[in-house]
Order: structure tokens, then C-alpha cells, then sequence
């Protein structure tokens, strides 16, 4: 009975040792203090930033040197524009990548839109050729589109002097031109662009073409841009100015007649250019109508509007193309659309033009 006894209480003993050893385990443990995580655990290494690579283009745009992953080998496609007042606001111009801007008969001026980049739905008002015209859409290798030509002028034409469509053939025949009921003839006579390519192709003309681009300034180059401010430049063809007013937020300039903008007639979206060529050389009348020869060859005094800057520059036809020059070398074109003010040089380019 003794050794029961003493069994058992050595059994108790024995458990109550046990417990005791646990309780303080658990506590140790949960006095003991906390190991750090690995640190490959803890942070993730922060690597270095990747560097943003400007986008590589298959292409560039010859007229705006603007890169592009689509063809380019769409031919240019250079149309009369009416500048009328009665033709205001005309349709398309947005869409053109280079705009030239002569006398026609008088003191109006019209101009002639040459697209490749861009190809609008309707175009115009479309109105008549002119010599000076066709022979620098043939030097740009577009086709030229008009409506209307004196007889001489159309034999030109028809014996070679450069691919061509004339709207009196085609006078709204709903495909290729169309008249709006809205203005009065000869204001109201326009380009379907889309028809351009299948009548072309019909006529035997070739609408596909390689182009050497134009010189463009690198974003460098754009950036080291200098000269004197030029805000707001103007001069005068007629009895209302054309006004280039230069917007800061968007760096482009903005065109006017006077105090009327040139914009969409749709849309009312404003021409913005990124340059703007004024150029100086002779003008002669040739005829009882006011008709004028303008000389596109010799080169002479130009200004340069870009970023907000004017610089004095020549201009040269180089292989039939217009471009400014300074110091014997093409000054450069910021990529984009450029507008060319061609003005008579009957008094110098500082007495016509006004910078401000």
C-alpha cells in the first residue's frame, strides 16, 4: 500500500515538472525578441529607372519631316486654292503640309496647298492656274489640280507642262468636283479628295512617288533656334494685312486676315505652322488682264519665322524646291507645316514687313 502510494506521488511529481518546464518555454518564447527577416524578404533591390527611347519610324513624311511606320510613297497632290474674301473660310488648308501664297491678277493673292501627309475630304474653293503655279508643283513632283485656265495656259498644260486635272471638266459632276449651294461662282467649286487618285490613274498619271525629304532641324537644333522675337509679324498685299501671331502654349503661328483667323470652314480648327518663309523677289504684269510672271528662281531676301523668332535668311530654289539659306547652306526646316509668302520686291523686306 506504501509503494501505491508513493507511485503516485512521484507520478504527480513528475507531471507537475513537466508543465512547470513548459510554461516557461512558451514563456521564454515569447519574451525572446524577433529575428529580422532576410533582407532579400524585407526589400525588393530598387532597380534604376529605364530611359524612355524616342519611338523609331520606318518613314518620314518628305514634306514635314515628321516620322511615320506608314507608306509614304502616296504622290503629292497640289491644288489652287481661292483667297477671295467672298471664299473665306476655306476648306482643307489644316491638311496641307506646305502652302505657297502668290499674287494672282490685281491684289489678291491665291495659294496653292500641296498635301502628303495629310489628305483631306474636300478641299477649296478651287479656282485657276497660273504658270508660276504648275511650274513648282511639277518641280515638287505633285500633280496639279485647278479649275479653269486661260486657252494659252491650258495648251500649256495639255503639251507636258505638268500633270494636271482641270475641274471645268469635271465641273460638278458629284464625283470629283462639287458646287456648294451655299456661296456664288466662281467661289464655290470643290475638290472630292478622294476621287483624285482613281481620275488621275484614269488620265495614265502615275500617283505613287519617291521623295527626298526636305532639310529638317534635329530637336537640337530646333532647341538652339535663334534670333529676334517675333510675336506678331505682318505686311500687305492688299488693304487688309496678313498677320502671323505666335502662340506661346502651342509654339506655332497662327495666320489672319486682318482680324479674321484662317481656319476650317467646317471646323473652325485653326491653321497652325511651324515655319513661316516670307519671301522678296520680282513680279511683272504681263497682260491687259493683270496677269503676272513671278520670278521662283533667282532667290533673293527672306525672313524666317520659327518658334517664336524671326531670322533674316535668303531663299533659293534648290533642285525646284523653295528653302530658306543662311550663310550658303539650307537654314533648316522645324518638322512640321510651313507656309510661304511670296511678296514683290518693289520696295526691301524691311520697308514691306512689320515685326513685333
Amino acid at each position: 500500500m506504501r509503494n501505491k502510494w508513493l507511485k503516485l506521488t512521484l507520478g504527480l511529481l513528475l507531471i507537475l515538472i513537466v508543465g512547470l518546464a513548459a510554461a516557461c518555454s512558451k514563456d521564454e518564447q515569447s519574451q525572446a525578441p524577433k529575428t529580422e527577416p532576410d533582407e532579400q524578404e524585407q526589400e525588393e533591390p530598387v532597380g534604376e529607372p529605364e530611359e524612355t527611347e524616342e519611338p523609331a519610324y520606318e518613314n518620314v513624311y518628305p514634306l514635314t519631316g515628321i516620322g511615320t511606320n506608314d507608306p509614304v510613297d502616296n504622290r503629292i497632290v497640289a491644288v489652287m486654292i481661292n483667297n477671295h474674301y467672298k471664299a473665306r473660310p476655306q476648306s482643307g488648308l489644316t491638311k496641307a503640309d506646305i502652302v505657297f501664297e502668290i499674287l494672282a491678277e490685281g491684289r489678291i493673292t491665291r495659294f496653292m496647298a500641296l498635301f502628303h501627309s495629310e489628305q483631306p475630304e474636300v478641299v477649296g474653293p478651287v479656282r485657276s492656274a497660273r504658270p508660276y503655279y504648275f511650274n513648282l508643283a511639277d518641280d515638287y513632283g505633285a500633280l496639279y489640280v485647278y479649275h479653269g485656265a486661260a486657252n494659252f495656259i491650258e495648251d500649256m498644260l495639255k503639251n507636258g507642262a505638268a500633270d494636271h486635272l482641270n475641274g471645268a471638266y469635271h465641273d460638278n459632276d458629284g464625283h470629283l468636283f462639287k458646287r456648294s449651294q451655299d456661296r456664288v461662282a466662281p467661289h464655290n467649286s470643290y475638290l472630292q479628295f478622294d476621287a483624285v487618285k482613281e481620275v488621275a490613274e484614269e488620265k495614265g498619271y502615275e500617283m505613287q512617288a519617291d521623295y527626298e525629304p526636305l532639310p529638317f532641324l534635329d530637336e537640337g537644333e530646333t532647341a538652339a533656334i535663334s534670333g529676334d522675337s517675333a510675336s506678331e509679324v505682318s505686311f500687305s498685299y492688299n488693304d487688309t494685312p496678313v498677320r502671323y501671331v505666335y502662340d506661346e502654349e502651342q509654339e506655332k503661328y497662327l495666320r489672319y486676315n486682318g482680324d479674321s483667323q484662317t481656319v476650317e470652314l467646317d471646323s473652325d480648327k485653326a491653321v497652325q505652322l511651324d515655319n513661316v518663309l516670307i519671301m522678296a523677289t520680282h513680279h511683272e504684269v504681263i497682260d491687259d488682264a493683270g496677269r503676272r510672271e513671278v520670278d521662283m528662281e533667282s532667290g533673293g531676301k527672306a525672313y524666317l519665322l520659327q518658334k517664336g523668332v524671326v531670322q533674316e535668311v535668303q531663299w533659293a530654289n534648290i533642285d525646284g524646291k523653295i528653302l530658306p539659306v543662311k550663310d550658303g547652306e539650307p537654314a533648316g526646316l522645324v518638322p512640321g507645316k510651313t507656309w510661304i509668302n511670296v511678296v514683290p520686291d518693289r520696295q526691301s523686306l524691311e520697308e514691306t514687313v512689320t515685326i513685333n
